[in-house]
C-alpha cells in the first residue's frame, strides 16, 4: 500500500488538522498521501455519483457515520478502509485518536488483517421499474413518519410469504449493523464476519413478531399496500427515499463486500466489553 487517501469528517477542524499531520508524516516515510474532506451524502434523495478514489487504502478520520458514508462512496471498488475514531462509540472506527500514529504505522508496515464485511443491495420497484438503489453496510430501515399510523409491511423471503408486519417499521441489518439500530430495537448481536441478514420489526403491533436471522443467500421482498403514506426507506441512517403506495423493496446480499483493515491488536470481544460495558458493575 503506497497510495494512501485520508478522508476526514466534514466540518471538523480537529479532523482536518490531524489529516494534515498524517499526510506530512506519511510523505516523510515515502508514501503517496493525500487528504480531503468527506463529501457527505445524507438526505432523502438519490445519492450523487461517488467521487474518484485512486488509492491503495483509505484512512477515515471521524466516527462510524463518516466511515459508513465513505463505504457507500467506495461502492464496488476493492479499496480497503481503516477508521480512526474521533466520534463516540466507534464500533467500526476502532483505532483511537491517541494510538493513531502508532497503529497506522503498524498497519502500513504490514501488521494488519483484512476482514470482509457483508453489505446489502437495496432497491425500490415502483410500477415495475427500479426507482432507487443503494449499497449499505449497516442496515436498511423502512419506517413511518412522525405523524403516520402503523405501517403494514407484507414480507416475503425467496418468494415464500413470511408474515404481515404491522409496526412502526422494519430493520434489515447486516452482522456489522447488528450493534446499531438493530440492537436498540431488541435484535441480536451477530459476529461481524458472519454471512447473515437480521430482520427486526420496530415496535410491532403483535408482540409475538420477533427478530429472525436469515441466510445471506436470502432475497427479502417487502410490499407496501395501497394505503401506505409518509413511509421512508433509510440506508445506513443517512440516505433515504420516500416510498409510495404499492412500492416493493428488494434486499439481498451485495456481491461486493467491504474490505476493512483491522490492526492485529484489536479484539472484537474486547470491543463489545468496552463499548457495551459488559461485565461491569
Amino acid at each position: 500500500m503506497r497510495r494512501i487517501l485520508i478522508i476526514y469528517k466534514r466540518g471538523r477542524s480537529d479532523a482536518a488538522q490531524l489529516a494534515e499531520k498524517l499526510v506530512t508524516r506519511l510523505a516523510s516515510s515515502g508514501f503517496d498521501a493525500s487528504a480531503r474532506e468527506n463529501m457527505a451524502d445524507t438526505g432523502t434523495f438519490a445519492p450523487p455519483p461517488p467521487p474518484p478514489m485512486e488509492a491503495d487504502a483509505i484512512v477515515v478520520l471521524g466516527g462510524d457515520g463518516t466511515l459508513l458514508s465513505v463505504a457507500r462512496q467506495v461502492e464496488d471498488r476493492q479499496i480497503p478502509i481503516v477508521g480512526v475514531n474521533l466520534g463516540g462509540l466507534g464500533f467500526l472506527t476502532e483505532i483511537s485518536r491517541e494510538r493513531c500514529f502508532e497503529d497506522l504505522e503498524n498497519v502500513l508496515s504490514g501488521a494488519y488483517e483484512i476482514e470482509e464485511r457483508m453489505r446489502l443491495r437495496v432497491g425500490i420497484q415502483r410500477q415495475g421499474h427500479e426507482v432507487f438503489s443503494q449499497t449499505v453496510l449497516n442496515d436498511a430501515v423502512i419506517n413511518k413518519g412522525a405523524l403516520a399510523r402503523i405501517v403494514d409491511l407484507y414480507t416475503h423471503i425467496d418468494d415464500c410469504y413470511l408474515t404481515h408486519y404491522r409496526a412502526d417499521g422494519l430493520i434489515v441489518a447486516t452482522p456489522t449493523g447488528s450493534t446499531a439500530y438493530n440492537l436498540s430495537a431488541g435484535g441480536p448481536i451477530v459476529y461481524p464476519t458472519a454471512l447473515a441478514m437480521i430482520l427486526t420489526p420496530i415496535c410491532p403491533f403483535t408482540l409475538t413478531n420477533r427478530p429472525i436471522i436469515l441466510p445471506a443467500s436470502a432475497v427479502i421482498r417487502v410490499d407496501l399496500d395501497e394505503k401506505a403514506q409518509d413511509v421512508t426507506l433509510t440506508c445506513d441512517g443517512q440516505v433515504g427515499h420516500r416510498l409510495a403506495p404499492k412500492d416493493k423493496i428488494f434486499i439481498a446480499m451485495s456481491p461486493h463486500p467491504l474490505k476493512l483493515i483491522k490492526p492485529r491488536s484489536t479484539d472484537y470481544f474486547e470491543i463489545l466489553r468496552t463499548k457495551l460495558k459488559w461485565g461491569q458493575t
